[in-house]
């Protein structure tokens, strides 16, 4: 590889380590957060014999590899999540910056994917999407699209709006059908923030991808647990995947999907 090739990945590997640190942080946040902690102290320690984590045992992905996923102290298994959110972070990083170089659209799209990946996080954990992410995020992206040029600040407004009552629609349908609630009011408010990051036709992308993928993972989950209708499955988790994989691919997989069922004259 010559020094040409060396620079064009420099940004890259250097976004994946920035995105894999911050991605330690976030595992504070997941973990705290929901149970009122503060976010700054104590400092890391394990949670089975609380031992303070010491500097060369808290490098993300590194240190759970070279401890072979357990704590040095009392030897208890970590946690896999902890590698897996910083790894994931890096690699989104990672990706965002060869899409979108050094650009506001790095920074915008890496906020708003640090985001879905608190909430799916968080809800997988709790069945809750914490307001100061979803409103917060709502806030972000509106003014993402007013201040840059990633997506038409009409466009963040009707995503928005799209998102949000689309959402509060399907809730108060399955409501009055059925007489118990189907998506929580975190649901409306992460769609409505997915809508003010990446447009209406995002969102139309994202409840398509979502359902899908959510049909088939619940089924499976109410198979496997036996528990039928009654399995509780968190929705946002599939929402935010459906979102940022519209950041990446949604453009060419509408496109695909548009070409194949004969409506080449939708895309555009």
């Amino acid at each position: 590889m010559g020094q040409e090739g060396w620079v064009a990945w420099l940004g890259p590997v250097a976004a994946l380590l920035i995105g894999c640190c911050l991605g330690s942080f976030y595992n504070v946040v997941i973990y705290r957060w929901p149970k009122g902690m503060s976010l700054v102290s104590p400092p890391s320690r394990c949670p089975s014999c609380g031992t303070p984590i010491r500097w060369v045992d808290n490098i993300p992905v590194v240190s759970f590899v070279l401890l072979r996923g357990r704590c040095r102290h009392c030897r208890q298994t970590i946690s896999w999540r902890y590698p897996l959110v910083e790894l994931l972070t890096g690699l989104m990083a990672a990706a965002l910056y060869r899409t979108f170089g050094l650009s506001p659209s790095l920074f915008v799209f890496f906020a708003f994917g640090s985001l879905l990946l608190l909430i799916t996080f968080i809800d997988l954990d709790t069945y809750l999407i914490p307001d100061v992410l979803s409103v917060g995020g709502l806030v972000l992206g509106l003014a993402a699209a007013a201040l840059f040029s990633h997506v038409h600040w009409a466009d963040a407004l009707g995503g928005a709006l799209l998102g949000g009552a689309l959402f509060f629609a399907v809730a108060w349908g399955y409501q009055r059908l059925r007489r118990q609630d189907g998506l929580g009011g975190g649901d409306i408010k992460l769609l409505a923030m997915i809508g003010a990051f990446i447009g209406w036709k995002g969102v139309l992308f994202t409840v398509f991808f979502s359902s899908v993928i959510g049909a088939a993972v619940g089924v499976a989950v109410m198979v496997r647990s036996r528990q039928g209708f009654a399995a509780r499955i968190p929705f946002g988790p599939f929402l935010s995947l459906g979102a940022i994989t519209y950041v990446f691919w949604g453009e060419k997989l509408t496109a695909w999907y548009l070409g194949a069922m004969g409506m080449e004259g939708f895309v555009g």
